[in-house]
């Protein structure tokens, strides 16, 4: 198997870890309010922390890969790196139609790559120097990262609203 399909397969898992908890979230009586809870001021909320990864993987996909425009432009600077959290936090329908056109666009963008490119470096990250390697090896851990966040604010949300 190439590396490439590794990290591939790999994207596959941590998405079905992130919808695992956009479910669980969906199964409580006021899903919207606990979307939109934030653990302090200013912290991110659950519906921030899953919209970013799929924002993220669109702008990665699109502009930072292949220079076009990315989907959603509404969304992408309420929830791509460095924005702040709002309290207009998209329903949990819009946030699964995100995450799953999003990945769409990033398979199909990956889905180019072949081994013997692994250590390019595109255009966009040449003053970072993130190789596609890198950038692949990035692409799993952000999910991870922002699943496990919003996984902690789920149970931080239960622990402050006993039923």
């Amino acid at each position: 198997m190439s590396e490439v399909a590794i990290m591939l397969n790999l994207l596959e898992y941590t998405r079905v870890r992130l919808l695992g908890t956009l479910d669980e979230v969906l199964k409580l009586p006021d899903p919207a309010a606990v979307l939109a809870w934030q653990p302090g001021p200013g912290r991110a909320h659950i519906g921030w922390q899953i919209t970013h990864v799929g924002i993220t993987e669109e702008l990665t996909a699109t502009e930072r890969l292949l220079g076009t425009a990315p989907a959603y432009p509404d969304l992408v600077p309420r929830f791509k790196f460095g924005s702040k959290p709002d309290q207009n936090v998209p329903d949990a329908a819009t946030i699964r139609e995100v995450l799953t056109s999003t990945r769409a666009h990033l398979l199909e963008t990956l889905s180019t790559i072949k081994d013997d490119q692994l250590d390019t470096i595109p255009t966009w990250y040449t003053e970072r120097g993130w190789s596609l390697r890198r950038i692949l090896q990035i692409l799993a851990w952000h999910e991870s990262h922002h699943q496990g966040q919003a996984h902690i604010t789920l149970n931080l949300w239960k622990a402050s609203h006993p039923s």
